[in-house]
């Protein structure tokens, strides 16, 4: 039988660190939109949270995972600015 008053697992001391996963959050968005902008928000809360979890002594999955992906994004941003640049820039087409 279920106690509605008991402790649940949520309350039981695994609470997940906000900053890893607006980390995970801002990495993930990132490759897709705005990876300029994503790309260091996620290394930044990232780095937080890892210095966070590693005084408390609990896991650091999510927040590696998004410092991991706001690498991805920077590399992503560089790379396409390297290709755009070597293709003459980005020009808007007018019809006519």
């Amino acid at each position: 039988m279920t106690s509605y008053g008991g402790p649940s697992a949520a309350s039981s001391g695994s609470r997940t660190n906000g900053l890893a996963v607006a980390s995970l959050v801002c990495g993930i968005v990132g490759v897709f939109f705005l990876n300029v902008v994503l790309g260091p928000l996620a290394i930044i809360f990232g780095g937080v949270a890892l210095r966070q979890q590693s005084a408390k002594g609990g896991g650091s999955g999510m927040a590696k995972a998004g410092l991991i992906l706001g690498v991805v994004d920077l590399v992503l941003f560089f790379v396409l600015l390297a290709v755009a640049a070597s293709n003459g820039g980005f020009h808007w087409y007018v019809g006519g």
